[in-house]
């Protein structure tokens, strides 16, 4: 006797169907529209996760760019001293501090200013070595 897939398939439907939900039109009520409808959602999805990243890292950079500028740093210079001056915070972190602690932001940039001027003042004292030897 021939086995049939009818209760499985309906299962199967059910579940498709219920993933669809708030889809407009054929997209919800046919299977195989909602089939495709859906696999295609899913494709926007992975996508997305991806985009949302790095539209979040824009975000941080922006903020802690006009962060740094009010403090008379540019973003590139900000960045350099933060290596410089081994502090691990992330860009994600140091625009949190940035807009909901500035006094500890302050004293990061403080730091990093103090990592810059100690930097330049051994590039200087290299440049002067090099011209005396020339």
């Amino acid at each position: 006797m021939r086995a049939t897939k009818g209760a499985a398939r309906n299962k199967a439907k059910k579940r498709l169907f219920k993933a669809v939900e708030g889809f407009v039109g054929g997209r919800r009520r046919l299977l195989r529209t909602a089939k495709e409808t859906l696999l295609r959602a899913g494709m926007f999805a992975f996508r997305d996760r991806r985009a949302k990243k790095r539209h979040f890292r824009r975000l941080f950079i922006t903020r802690l760019s006009a962060a740094a500028e009010m403090r008379g740093l540019r973003y590139s210079r900000f960045i350099h001293g933060l290596h410089l001056a081994n502090i691990g915070l992330d860009r994600k972190s140091l625009s949190e501090l940035a807009i909901l602690d500035p006094e500890t932001f302050d004293v990061i940039v403080g730091r990093i200013r103090h990592e810059l001027d100690q930097h330049d003042a051994k590039i200087r004292d290299r440049q002067a070595a090099k011209v005396k030897t020339a």
